[in-house]
């Protein structure tokens, strides 16, 4: 989990048991090299594991920087190397396929920058890989498709959606018609459905009280997206922020910061979306739940908690949630987390 600690910042790590409760590593919490702001940031993927399952990368927003962090054989990380520059101000979420890396910055100009990583772990800038990005989008989410051959962000302030293709080099090129409108207010979330590329689901998160929805989007080859049936599907809670899909591509959660719960949802064939109900956390005051990340077998949705400090399990079984008699675990002290990795190591 990125601690998001100013001075240093921090990647908290846990040893997951049978179960799903969560204790702590041993040397945990791990240094990032970097800095964090040490206050709550909203976005989807600051931290996220590279494509062999070696290397974590790290947003260090206090800094202006991108740290890689190698993992142990039991879990335990260790710095690749120095933090290096994010191109840009902020950075705020990272999108990872194979050696390519974009992050997203959302300070200052905003834009999106690329890197190519290799088996050492050392992240390198790509030259002419970034993007600049509408004045005022704030850059919620980065990431690519299932290929590698897209690669979408949301833009929270101006409630749109950039889409590209991306070249061989790792360059983008921008789809006809981007940045999309999106379909409400305050686009947030993302991700592609993992057995279909070509569909993107979208968190809308600044409509107003029990107004949330998640759009659904048929993505083309050359990244055009196009409304999936009677997209945007209503959430009946406020604020979808964060988005995750079982592996299976069957069901999908948002996490309603504000309530806060999390909404389920059965994905039919065709991308659309049929509302399964939502699940309220056990211990809800100040929670600030953000991003989360199912278990590499999609037993345990797990759930960072900004605002207290806490991350929160739920079991999984058929798009219900319950969540676990352990949960919540606390997390190091002075963090604001912001980003999680759960990886196939457990215990």
């Amino acid at each position: 989990m990125n601690d998001n600690t100013t001075g240093t910042n921090t990647i908290a790590g846990f040893l997951r048991h049978a179960d799903g409760s969560l204790s702590p590593l041993p040397g945990s919490p791990f240094p990032a090299g970097g800095a964090g702001t040490g206050s709550g940031i909203g976005s989807q993927g600051a931290l996220q594991q590279t494509s062999d399952g070696r290397y974590l990368l790290a947003v260090d927003a206090g800094s202006n920087q991108v740290s890689v962090l190698k993992i142990g054989s039991g879990g335990g990380l260790s710095l690749a190397g120095s933090p290096v520059s994010s191109g840009g101000t902020m950075p705020v979420s990272i999108a990872v396929h194979q050696s390519l890396v974009y992050v997203a910055n959302a300070g200052g100009t905003p834009d999106f920058t690329g890197f190519t990583i290799n088996s050492a772990g050392v992240l390198a800038p790509l030259a002419g890989s970034t993007v600049t990005l509408p004045s005022g989008s704030l850059p919620g989410d980065v990431l690519f498709n299932a290929t590698g051959a897209v690669l979408a962000g949301t833009l929270v302030d101006s409630s749109q959606i950039v889409t590209f293709t991306v070249g061989s080099g790792g360059l983008l090129t921008p789809a006809p018609g981007s940045p999309f409108p999106a379909q409400a207010t305050g686009p947030f979330g993302s991700e592609f459905r993992p057995t279909n590329p070509g569909q993107l689901f979208v968190s809308n998160a600044h409509a107003g009280a029990n107004l949330g929805t998640v759009s659904a989007f048929s993505v083309a080859a050359d990244g055009t997206l196009t409304s999936i049936g009677a997209s945007p599907f209503a959430d009946l809670q406020t604020a979808p922020c964060w988005v995750e899909i079982t592996r299976n591509g069957r069901f999908l959660f948002t996490v309603n910061t504000a309530v806060p719960s999390i909404s389920s949802y059965a994905i039919s064939r065709d991308g659309s979306l049929r509302l399964l109900g939502s699940t309220v956390f056990n211990f809800p005051t100040g929670l600030g739940p953000e991003d989360a990340r199912l278990s590499p077998d999609g037993k345990i949705l797990y759930v960072v908690g900004t605002g207290a400090g806490k991350v929160s399990g739920f079991k999984v079984r058929n798009g219900s949630l319950t969540e676990l008699p352990s949960s919540p675990t606390s997390v190091p002290a002075g963090s604001a987390p912001f980003g999680i990795v759960v990886t196939g190591l457990s215990r």
